[in-house]
């Protein structure tokens, strides 16, 4: 597993990760979370043992990234903020160097290079040289890197940056196919990604971490948790809904968004208020396009536990 203890990381006055330990298990997929400047990179950074850290101390499946670097790296698959490359090289250059650097066996590195390109679509670029790529298509190719020694542990800086929606579901799904058994550390600004791909997220900022729980843990901390949001085909009935809907001893408190029209009921204390609303629909008729229970909206407990940051 990856432990981190007492983690700390100090640039002069800015101390970018303070006092962090956590650790994860094999089949875990964790997200890091946390508006610019919080330290995700950083601590990434020092997993992967690309920086040392000012104090504390992280193994990696059992080996110090300090004491023992080569045996920790060894277990790490990297894909760092940008994933820096050779320019001029092309992706498969760039792909058989990497596999000689990671000594790959030479009768089993034509076949793991040909699955790795294919599982990353990369077999249209492979004579281009990178500097030509897109963004996609250039982090495709770090992504390729990273996974092409098979590691037991994946570090990944925002592995979907630059994708198009349709790479952005094959990475995922990459991804979560690899995390039966490896570990994943994934860091992100794209709350989606959290529900696709992690089965943990940890909420940091200021280089500290305010939040660590499953991605459903974490939205039922929303106020949107149990709530109940509707849409009529009539907008004309919007505000005598809304009153009939408040008046139910199972909500607290009723919303309506402006521009879609949406109509939300916030549940009361230890009240659920779906079947309610069901209910008082079929008896009045309501004509509905839209009816649905929320699970709890990520992108809220984001802002309320990190005072309103951006991720």
């Amino acid at each position: 597993m990856i432990d981190c203890k007492g983690l700390i990381k100090q640039y002069g006055p800015l101390r970018a990760v303070d006092d962090l330990s956590f650790s994860v298990a094999p089949g875990e997929v964790l997200g890091f979370l946390g508006p610019n400047g919080a330290g995700k990179t950083t601590t990434m950074r020092i997993i992967a043992g690309f920086v040392a850290p000012t104090a504390g101390k992280v193994t990696v499946c059992g080996h110090d990234v300090e004491s023992e670097a080569l045996q920790a790296k060894r277990r790490i698959g990297y894909l760092p903020e940008g994933a820096p490359t050779y320019p001029e090289m092309t992706p498969l250059s760039f792909l058989h160097f990497v596999a000689e650097l990671r000594r790959i066996e030479p009768s089993k590195r034509a076949a793991r290079l040909d699955e790795v390109i294919g599982l990353l679509h990369l077999e249209s670029v492979l004579g281009q040289s990178i500097e030509t790529l897109s963004k996609g298509y250039k982090r495709r190719v770090g992504l390729a890197q990273a996974i092409l020694h098979d590691p037991e542990v994946l570090i990944l800086d925002e592995p979907t940056d630059g994708l198009d929606p349709n790479q952005k579901f094959d990475v995922r799904q990459l991804i979560s196919s690899m995390s039966t058994n490896k570990i994943v550390v994934i860091s992100t600004h794209v709350l989606e990604e959290v529900d696709a791909v992690c089965n943990r997220a940890m909420i940091i900022a200021k280089g500290k971490i305010l939040a660590d729980d499953t991605p459903a843990g974490l939205e039922s901390r929303s106020r949107f948790h149990n709530a109940v949001t509707i849409r009529l085909r009539d907008a004309g009935q919007t505000n005598a809904v809304n009153a009939a809907i408040g008046a139910l001893q199972e909500v607290a408190d009723t919303e309506v968004d402006a521009k879609s029209g949406r109509l939300t009921a916030f549940p009361a204390p230890d009240r659920l208020p779906l079947d309610a609303i069901s209910a008082l629909a079929a008896t009045e008729n309501w004509d509905l396009t839209e009816l649905h229970l929320e699970s709890g909206r990520l992108d809220e407990v984001f802002r309320s536990v990190t005072g309103g940051a951006s991720a």
